[in-house]
């Protein structure tokens, strides 16, 4: 149980005090008026004692008596009504609240710190007003008048003849049978007469004789004068009197505003008193009465009315006003401190001199009756009641004594007469001897089975027990166990049960005993009363928290228990308050269905309360957590919420927005795209990509876009990236940087993208649902700022909102709403959320388990006309910063700032689409499409660039007009190339052309990917478009390729905020396989062309065609192949085959030899020989030929430069000796690039189509192999094509993962023997065949010519041995017996390119066939010594066959 203010001992001896009934004339009772008084309760703030008092017991014992009570009451001739207690105790309990900012006891147990309060004080009014209002009863005396105070006024006429009138009057009320009401403790009750003075106005002498007469009538023992209003109205105002009375009469007013309008009286509950009393006071005399005692003040108009299931929310004008008049009048006005001490003097005169010991007298009395008939026959007393009764067996079981609960017994019996003895001296506190006579009546009323009687004496002994001084014995608890079964079970009679339940509970939580005070407690809840129930329950609750080891969750199931019964009977703050406190306990564990039926009450009562934002707050609580509840409720939740809503915005219409609890919004997931939307396709035509908010992001991409960006800001600035350099950002969202204000430009929307999620398991439509934002304008050229604008949904002429009507999120939906808003002035925009109307679908929660959502997708949704409007915050955290070590050991987040963009002046809008742009190609395929620009804007765009990690794959052409062609339709089978027709005699010779890198954007810059877009006059205009051709390439690798471009522009004008823009496109393209050419390039054993000059080459190309059945590709055919080179050139093809045309069906391989030889031209200038297969020369200087060869050329040089240049740091060191190295490589080397140029015949829907592309092959070295596509050709190398081809669909991609530390590994110092062995070339010039007579001559000798060539810049030291080898005997056998003749060695030196002829003899003994290939050469450098001399040998056997004539 709570804590109470009084002990257990103080509660229950102001439970039971004596009882004095008050009989006033009525002229004493005007005099009492005057103070706004009744004599009663004038009294009242006196009627404790403050001395102890001393009385004598039967055995002449001294028995102190300590702070002991007397309660004087008006008599009352009719019992109160149970319906009118049970209203008076509502009434009570509705009064008394929680003070106001009281603080709460806070309790902790295990994981609960509970704030609860300590303290019932309601429960305490309940408790004093029910054991006051107890109606008296025959088998106990407790609440038995045992004296009356007859008062009379000094100033009537005849005071003596009016005490014997009231005398009479009491003993009329006493003993006739008239009146059944009051009772009265013994027939001769003692009567105290009393003459009342009022000082102001009447005589004292007159006073003081009657006085005098009376105490001559009555004795000094039985009377007193008593003088009052000793001040005088008028006279000293200012002087502050205390107010003893406002205490009580405050308490026993009830002046709520949720009281009954139907009640005909105040209430007044008296603290000290058992009955009440009304404030009827000047009621007229009936039947010539002083006192209206006709009626009790507790009679209903309508006796018949239920009280408990009554609903109190009725507010009373008329009870406001007298609460009015009630507080403002004050009490006591006549009486002066004077009269406080005397009136204080007449109770304790009048308790000293009259109560104690007339009550002492008949205690003694009492207590000889009982001696006295002890002496009887016990055994004759008992064989006449059982003659006059029947023969009764006493029964042990209470269960079985049930038809014996109505046995009385007559007024005189003399068991009664031990209980009046018990209860007397109960009321004086002789707890002994009270315990005593208790238990003797208990075991004479068990004997007789008097079950009524025998549960008040158990119920009596067990507190007499209980409150003896010292504690002799222990509190024994079975008495009240039986007394409360018996009332309750047999009597039937719940008043006395809820009496003892009472007493016993404040006894056992006095004696730690709480959980025994909580089960009795439970136990006395029942149906038949809501109010008592609830009370009790949320004791045992109390019970439950004040153990040692608290019952947390039994305290709150109790809690929730008397909130229910709290509700039922009207107390609704009550109920409130209980789910409240237990809701501390249930919040947060996971019980979500116990925590939605607490909130649901919670708001149900608040709201009854008109405490609509705790209602608020409570159903908002039910929506937000993951409701498990089926759909229907949840429908029945959300329509309650908004009803309450409704309300509170109802209450303050002009008031801020509410925040709506529903539907969620996931504020990280927001999206914030600036720009308009993308246009679609149009026919041919296609818009660029560029981003949009349909797109995912990729962290991937977005790096790559970036990097492009920076790439190209680059090249702008001349290499170098600005410190301020921010890269564009078109869509923020939770993985871009938004630390920096994103920059938005005026009349160009923005799109915000709202993240929703229902969940409930009801649909929710959102109307009319737009962006919050507030917006400071901002001349970015001005020094002044204009005033910020709030929430401006209605300036429309600064922002314009985009409102969606209707939006609908189903059940357990997550939505996106794209909102968008247009700015109209430059300044600063931050968006702050989004506002809506919230509610419900009409007929969306079903019955019969169809989906709610069936049918609600199109068209127009129909309401349930119940809607709030409301906001929500996006409020969104930005990144947890990690830096700094302060960061790593603190939680810090970085801001988050893509909600609020920067809007600036206008800049110009670039749009792009393209024209016949392919989705697929064949690997090389050319294709001719084109290019719109359009500037959208009001303003002039120039400095168009576009930039792309694939150069190679696109080309708007040369820098010149004359490289470029024109339309497609210039030429045959509209080819993208521009071609010129040959003449038949020409076929197979090469025809020569020149161009320059710079022509075609290479080499201008350190960066081949930026490529400047030719747009005429390089402005695009507002509202103009250009058309420009583009050549794409089909990547050399197979498969499904992304290709990014980025168009960058600026604007004429310079802004401060905002330098450039951008455009994005990606192009997805899907090539199939078309040919494979792998070449080489070897040195020509002839060491003179035709012209006569020497150095000159073969090029072997070999071309396969890999093209697979399913693109469609019928055949092939080589109409060109072309060189490219500043050093070589292609002379002509010296293939043996006479077909003219080149064509390659699937699978098959065309080998093709050509004749190389070095060109003249100068350093800077390519040359271009074009060797033509068809009948159209394709001018490969021209575009797109030679826009594709440089790109690639670029491209394919940025490789190899990114490769050598980590090996520059070993560069520099030993330079000569690399320099040495470096000469003797170069001879190796050779800059050829082979160009194949090719058509394909592809039949697509019964028609034949002609495509065309070019492969690149570049020979870089003499004997090595190059591929038009190198990347995976090792396995090519190893496994041969057809076995590539196969393994390339079987095997997945796979490298083997190495760990390693990066050495920079150092440039080879020695150059390797086949670099070496192309220091000099060597030729042997001899007859194939010599005829010679042997017969005639033994030896047979041939001239043999050996020619050097020297292959590199540098002066060459050369060696010739003509000794063989005798390595071994077979070496003999290989070249066979021959000898030559003259010098074995010779030493010569060979000038740069120089070419020197030496003359030799071969001796010969035999006929046969002789290999001459057997001088060795040795060469070096002249100036090194022989560290590089190594053998020369030539690769070819130089065979001679010698005949014999």
């Amino acid at each position: 149980m709570a804590q109470c203010v009084q002990s257990v001992q103080e509660f229950i001896q102001d439970s039971f005090v004596p009882l004095v009934a008050a009989l006033c004339s009525e002229e004493a009772e005007r005099l009492t008026r005057k103070n706004n008084l009744s004599f009663a309760e004038l009294v009242k703030p006196f009627c404790r004692l403050t001395s102890e008092v001393h009385m004598r017991d039967p055995n002449n014992q001294l028995h102190i008596i300590k702070n002991l009570k007397i309660a004087v009451n008006n008599i009352i001739t009719h019992p109160p009504q149970p319906g009118a207690i049970r209203k008076l105790l509502n009434d009570v309990v509705s009064v008394s609240q929680p003070a106001e900012g009281l603080v709460a006891n806070v309790i902790t147990a295990g994981d609960y710190d509970l704030n609860i309060s300590a303290t019932t004080p309601w429960f305490e009014s309940y408790r004093e007003c029910f054991l006051q209002s107890m109606p008296a009863s025959d088998h106990e005396f407790l609440n038995h008048y045992v004296a009356c105070m007859l008062v009379v006024s000094s100033s009537e006429p005849e005071p003596v003849e009016q005490f014997l009138k009231l005398s009479q009057e009491q003993h009329r009320i006493q003993h006739s049978n008239e009146y059944l009401y009051p009772k009265w403790f013994i027939p001769n009750t003692l009567k105290y007469y009393v003459l009342l003075h009022d000082v102001s106005t009447g005589e004292e002498q007159r006073a003081d004789s009657i006085y005098e007469e009376m105490k001559q009538r009555y004795g000094t023992q039985g009377c007193y004068l008593l003088k009052i209003n000793s001040r005088v109205s008028n006279r000293g105002t200012d002087e502050q009197i205390p107010d003893p009375w406002s205490q009580y009469l405050q308490k026993n007013t009830i002046q709520n505003q949720d009281c009954y309008d139907d009640c005909p009286y105040t209430v007044i509950s008296n603290k000290n008193t058992d009955h009440l009393i009304s404030d009827g006071l000047d009621s007229e005399i009936k039947d010539g009465l002083p006192n209206n005692f006709k009626t009790h003040p507790l009679q209903l108009d309508h006796p018949s009315g239920s009280l408990d299931s009554t609903d109190y929310m009725k507010a009373a004008a008329s009870l406001q006003d007298s609460k009015k008049s009630n507080s403002g009048t004050p009490h006591g006005a006549c009486l002066t401190l004077t009269d406080h001490d005397r009136i204080r003097q007449f109770i304790q005169e009048f308790t000293f001199r009259g109560l104690l010991p007339h009550i002492e007298k008949t205690i003694r009395q009492l207590n000889d009756q009982l001696i006295s008939r002890k002496g009887l026959s016990r055994s004759l007393f008992s064989a006449t009641k059982k003659w006059f009764s029947g023969s009764k067996v006493p029964e042990k079981s209470i269960n079985e004594l049930k038809n014996t609960s109505g046995l009385l017994y007559p007024p005189e019996a003399p068991e009664l007469q031990i209980r009046k003895m018990a209860d007397l001296c109960f009321l004086v506190q002789h707890y002994e001897l009270a315990y005593s006579c208790y238990h003797t009546a208990k075991k004479d009323f068990l004997n007789d089975q008097a079950m009524l009687y025998a549960a008040g004496a158990l119920e009596m002994a067990a507190v007499s027990a209980f409150l003896q001084p010292g504690a002799p014995r222990p509190y024994p608890a079975h008495y009240m166990e039986t007394a409360i079964q018996t009332y309750r079970d047999i009597c039937k009679n719940m008043v006395l049960a809820e009496r003892c339940v009472l007493l016993s509970a404040e006894i056992l939580k006095s004696q730690s005993k709480y959980s025994e005070a909580a089960a009795l407690l439970i136990r006395l809840t029942s149906e038949d009363s809501d109010l008592r129930s609830a009370l009790l329950l949320e004791q045992a609750a109390h019970c439950f928290i004040n153990m040692r080891s608290p019952m947390v969750r039994k305290f709150a199931f109790h809690m929730i228990l008397a909130g229910h019964r709290f509700s039922k009977a009207g107390q609704k703050k009550h109920a409130l308050r209980c789910y409240c406190q237990a809701m501390q306990v249930y919040k947060g564990k996971g019980w979500s269905l116990a925590e939605d039926h607490i909130n649901f009450t919670i708001g149900r009562q608040s709201f009854t309360l008109r405490q609509l934002d705790n209602a608020v707050s409570a159903f908002r609580h039910i929506l937000i957590n993951d409701s498990k509840q089926p759909p229907a409720q949840q429908g029945a939740f959300l329509r309650e919420y908004l009803y309450v809503y409704k309300n509170v915005t109802q209450l303050s219409p002009g008031g801020p927005l509410p925040q709506l609890p529903l539907p969620y919004i996931n504020s990280s997931a927001t999206r914030v795209f600036f720009g308009h939307d993308r246009r679609p396709a149009e026919g041919e035509k296609q818009a660029a990509t560029h981003v949009s908010l349909d797109q995912e992001y990729d962290s991937e991409s977005s790096q790559q876009w970036k990097e492009l960006e920076e790439q190209i800001v680059s090249v702008i600035n001349k290499g170098i990236t600005p410190s301020n350099f921010q890269p564009t950002q078109f869509c923020l969202n939770r993985y871009s940087d938004n630390s920096r204000f994103p920059l938005a430009v005026i009349e160009e929307p923005i799109t915000v993208e709202v993240s929703f999620r229902n969940p409930l398991k009801v649909p929710l439509l959102l109307t009319d649902l737009s962006l919050l934002w507030k917006f400071q304008p901002k001349d970015f050229n001005a020094k002044h700022d204009g005033e910020t604008k709030e929430l401006g949904t209605c300036d429309d002429d600064m922002i314009g909102t985009e409102a969606i009507a209707e939006f609908l999120i189903n059940s357990e939906e997550t939505k996106v709403a794209r909102l968008k808003l247009f700015p109209h002035q430059t300044g600063e925009l931050h968006i702050l959320g989004v506002v809506y109307n919230l509610g419900t679908v009409q007929g969306a929660v079903t019955l019969d388990g169809i989906d709610p959502s069936v049918g609600l997708q199109t068209g127009k949704f129909v309401s349930n006309g119940l809607s709030v409007r409301g906001r929500q915050d996006l409020e969104i955290q930005g990144p947890r910063l990690n830096n700094t070590k302060e960061e790593k050991t603190s939680i810090k987040y970085g801001p988050d700032r893509r909600l609020d963009p920067i809007i600036t002046e206008e800049m110009p809008l670039l749009e792009v689409f393209f024209i016949n742009f392919p989705t697929g190609l064949l690997c090389g395929e050319i294709r001719k499409a084109y290019v719109e620009f359009v500037n959208v804007s009001k303003c002039p765009l120039t400095a168009l660039k576009v930039v792309s990690k694939h150069p190679e794959f696109f080309t708007f052409g040369g820098n010149t007009a004359v490289l470029t062609p024109l339309s497609p339709s210039a030429s045959e089978n509209c080819s993208a190339y521009k071609t010129v027709v040959t003449d038949p005699t020409s076929v197979r010779t090469a025809l020569l052309s020149s161009a320059s890198s710079v022509d075609f954007g290479v080499g201008t810059s350190g960066q081949p990917e930026v490529i400047h877009v030719p747009l005429p006059d390089a402005v695009l205009l507002p509202g103009a478009s250009v058309q420009l051709p583009m050549w794409l390439r089909g990547p050399d690798e197979e498969g499904v390729h992304e290709i990014n471009f980025l168009f960058y522009y600026e604007s004429i004008k310079r802004h401060s905020k905002m330098c450039h823009r951008v455009l994005r496109h990606t192009a997805v393209i899907c090539t199939s396989r078309s040919l494979h050419i792998r070449a080489t390039v070897c040195r020509s054993n002839a060491l003179e062309d035709e012209e006569g000059r020497g150095d000159n080459m073969l090029v072997f190309v070999d071309v396969e065609n890999i093209n697979t059945s399913e693109t469609g590709v019928k055949e092939f055919h080589i109409v060109q192949v072309s060189s490219n080179s500043k050093h070589w050139k292609l002379q002509k093809s010296v293939n043996i085959s006479e077909d003219k045309d080149t064509k390659l069906a699937s699978r098959e391989r065309a080998k093709l030899c050509f004749k190389a030889v070095r060109c003249k031209n100068s350093e800077e200038n390519y040359t271009f020989a074009d060797i033509v297969f068809g009948n159209e020369q394709i001018i490969s200087s021209a575009s797109p030929c030679a826009d594709f060869f440089f790109q690639s050329l670029s491209s394919e040089f940025k490789r190899t430069h990114v490769q050598s240049h980590t090996h520059a740091s070993q560069r520099a060191v030993k330079q000569s000796f690399d320099e040495t190295v470096r000469l003797i490589q170069r001879c190796s080397e050779v800059d050829l690039n082979i160009v194949v140029l090719w058509k394909a015949y592809v039949v697509e829907d019964n028609k034949q189509l002609i495509l065309e592309g070019q492969h690149h092959v570049a020979l870089n070295t003499v004997g090595k192999e190059a591929f038009s596509f190198p990347q995976k050709q090792g396995f090519k190398k190893i496994l041969g094509n057809s076995d590539w081809e196969d393994l390339e669909q079987e095997l997945p991609e796979m490298v083997l993962l190495k760990f390693f530390r990066p050495e920079n590994t150092p440039v080879p110092a020695r150059p390797t023997p086949e670099q070496l062995s192309n220091l000099i070339k060597t030729s042997l010039h001899y007859p194939e065949s010599f005829s010679h007579s042997f017969h005639q001559k033994s030896l047979c000798l041939v001239p043999v010519t050996l020619l050097l060539s020297n292959c590199s810049q540098a002066v060459v030291d050369v060696m010739i041995d003509l000794r063989h080898k005798t390595a071994s005997p077979e070496a003999l056998e290989i070249h066979g017996s021959f000898t030559w003749l003259g010098q074995t060695q010779y030493k010569l030196q060979l000038k740069s390119q120089e070419v020197y002829s030496l003359q030799l003899k071969a001796c010969f003994v035999h006929t046969g066939v002789y290999n001459l290939g057997t001088p060795r050469v040795f060469a070096k450098l002249a100036d090194q010594v022989t560290l590089f001399e190594t053998s020369q040998q030539n690769s070819m056997p130089a065979l001679i066959i010698i005949n014999n004539i």
